[in-house]
């Protein structure tokens, strides 16, 4: 008799570890996601901060462009909006906005040679570039973490812990078709 209690308190034991061990990994999977996120948001913070700089330097220059420059604005408080309320969707859309403004202020740039002659605008041109790939990078990093925690709060035996214990699944962060499809260059220096 004492050897059965011995048996069903060390299977008792393992299964304590073993929910313990899944409990875990799901907490380490909703973190990442999280972790994911931050990384992107500091980088959409520092794109934030750097735009009216470019805004401003485009000004002095491209009298004529007013529509672009106000393009760019907006699109820049729709992506802030968005980051503020981590609605990703609306920050998809929101990003697909900012970046044709911006393809098309720094398209429009070539039409003032004194402007792209200018440090500023160049190192700005520079940073927002740089900031767009890392945003890009991320992007993929956060959708890869997302995807990881969905599957594993799906999957069997987890899903059990993950019920029990309320893990959600994690957005995906998209960008608009128009974001994917190719851009016509032509069209922006027409």
């Amino acid at each position: 008799m004492s050897l059965f209690l011995v048996g069903v308190f060390v299977v008792a034991i393992l299964a304590v570890a073993w929910g313990v061990s899944l409990y875990n990994a799901l907490v380490r999977l909703k973190h990442s996601v999280s972790k994911a996120w931050a990384n992107i948001d500091v980088l959409l913070k520092q794109r934030h901060e750097e735009l009216p700089k470019l805004v401003e330097t485009c000004k002095q220059y491209m009298q004529y462009e007013q529509a672009t420059l106000e393009a760019v604005i907006t699109a820049r408080q729709a992506v802030s909006k968005a980051r503020e309320q981590h609605d990703l969707g609306a920050l998809g859309q929101a990003e697909t906005g900012l970046r044709t403004g911006l393809g098309q202020l720094f398209a429009l740039a070539e039409n003032y040679p004194e402007l792209k002659a200018n440090d500023n605008f160049k190192f700005l041109q520079q940073r927002i570039s740089a900031l767009e790939s890392g945003i890009a990078d991320r992007r993929e990093l956060y959708n890869e973490a997302v995807n990881l925690n969905n599957v594993r709060i799906e999957q069997f035996p987890d899903v059990l812990i993950a019920r029990y214990f309320n893990f959600q699944a994690a957005q995906l962060l998209r960008f608009s078709d128009a974001q994917l499809a190719d851009v016509d260059i032509k069209s922006l220096f027409g």
